[in-house]
């Protein structure tokens, strides 16, 4: 993944092409130039834009990483434009806003630099609501409307200042048994582990247990890889500069079923070395996030599983909430869905044994608005302790310690194969809680449509 990608951008699978018309600058040129070969998905195209502007395999690989994973961008504003330098938004079908910025060298041949980052405000890309009571009127209509093209599948909970505006319950929790979601369905939560993770650490470490820039070493001193545990804090591992790397990969498809401890990950992947420097860059991993569940343990001497229990869950009031093996009958946990040859397939032979403090467990949009409730009363971290935890940490990021940041909220997404699942917790008041048992940006696309209009003036 390029360092200069948010993963949180990345995750949706988009469906919009885009056509543009000649343009006016070199840099605009190269961007409508870029912008074709990239929506045309095909490898050759990519290749020989990128041949035209000096770019390396690097380049291809990524956009065509970024192309499978996306389906697309159309181009919707440009902000500014020296002729050399754009800085633009584009956006996909689910009006989740990038910035990509294009730097242009007038070198022979000519070469280009195009990074993508998250948008930090929607003001001026789309109209806020006028009241509340247009924006639930809408986020009814569009829910309804995604649901009846099969494209939306779970629940929605929208609240404002604890006051619940809007919940609806969409589609099939088991398609074989033609099981109605409920607003008590659980769902499976991706990446969204990683809040109650992080915020774990963070209470360890106000109680003295932890403190940020400790190595790894200080509390593993048998860790496999010497020079990882020696280099590597528990900072880097919470906002993702550890160069620690990745789970989901050959070795893990190899041994997924026979993976069912935070140990027996660090078995698989203890001896692999570190992908740069830590500190140097951001690149997102789930292996740092393992081993941050690892070291819970270890600190404590509970399992992880034990300790969420107990600190996170149990205070929070998140009932529905957990990471039980896949093996374990969960009454209300739906069904994920990715698309197969022959329509709607179960996720399941994609599926980890259990969740883990990296994700995988599942939840409620109950549990996660109580959640949020419990972060923003200092419940379950002080006030400082989850402003740090909601800042960005490294530069254009827009990840804090186990959340994503914006400018007008804080949250974590999930994307997997069936799974995808949204929390999103405004500045101004407002809890949106999406989770889908379909495959991205179906959670995300009501999430985003609804963050992108939020009234300005509350008011019915």
């Amino acid at each position: 993944m390029n360092t200069h990608i948010p993963v949180r951008t990345v995750l949706p699978v988009l469906f919009l092409l885009a056509r543009f018309s000649h343009a006016a600058t070199p840099a605009q040129d190269a961007l409508n130039q870029w912008l074709d070969a990239f929506n045309s998905g095909d490898r050759s195209k990519i290749e020989a834009f990128w041949n035209r502007f000096n770019g390396g395999p690097q380049q291809i690989d990524r956009d065509m990483h970024l192309r499978k994973e996306s389906g697309g961008f159309s181009l919707v504003k440009i902000v500014s434009d020296s002729g050399t330098q754009l800085d633009s938004i584009v956006a996909d079908s689910g009006e989740m806003f990038i910035g990509a910025k294009l730097e242009l060298k007038p070198t022979r041949p000519p070469e280009i630099r195009i990074s993508l980052h998250g948008v930090p405000s929607q003001e001026g890309i789309v109209p806020a609501f006028a009241s509340e009571r247009e924006m639930i009127s809408a986020l009814q209509k569009k829910a309804q409307t995604l649901a009846g093209a099969d494209q939306f599948s779970g629940t929605i909970l929208l609240v404002h200042n604890d006051k619940t505006l809007f919940q609806g319950a969409y589609g099939e929790a088991d398609r074989s048994t033609h099981e109605k979601v409920t607003l008590d369905s659980q769902f499976r939560i991706g990446s969204m582990n990683k809040m109650f993770t992080a915020l774990a650490i963070l209470q360890l470490v106000e109680k003295g247990d932890l403190s940020l820039d400790d190595r790894l070493i200080k509390y593993w001193p048998d860790y496999p890889n010497h020079e990882l545990a020696t280099k590597v804090s528990v900072r880097n591992l919470l906002n993702h500069t550890g160069g620690t790397g990745d789970i989901f990969t050959s070795e893990f498809e190899q041994h997924r079923m026979e993976i069912r401890t935070l140990a027996d990950y660090v078995t698989l992947y203890g001896t692999r070395a570190l992908e740069f420097e830590p500190g140097s860059t951001f690149r997102y991993s789930n292996y740092g996030y393992l081993l941050l569940g690892r070291l819970i343990e270890k600190v404590t001497g509970a399992s992880y599983y034990e300790y969420v229990q107990k600190n996170i869950y149990k205070p929070a009031g998140m009932t529905s909430t957990g990471s039980l093996p896949e093996s374990d009958r969960v009454p209300l946990r739906a069904t994920g869905y990715l698309p197969g040859l022959s329509g709607w397939e179960s996720n399941v032979q994609t599926l980890p044994w259990r969740g883990t403090s990296a994700g995988g467990g599942y939840s409620t949009v109950g549990d996660l608005v109580r959640f949020a409730a419990a972060l923003k009363n200092s419940r379950l971290l002080r006030a400082e302790s989850l402003a740090a935890a909601t800042k960005e940490q490294y530069p254009g990021s827009h990840y804090g310690f186990g959340f994503q940041t914006e400018d007008s909220f804080f949250g974590h997404s999930g994307a997997a194969p069936g799974i995808n699942g949204e929390l999103r917790i405004y500045k101004n008041g407002y809890v949106v809680a999406v989770l889908s048992n379909l495959e991205p940006p179906a959670a995300m696309r009501i999430a985003s449509y609804t963050g992108h209009r939020l009234p300005t003036h509350p008011s019915h």
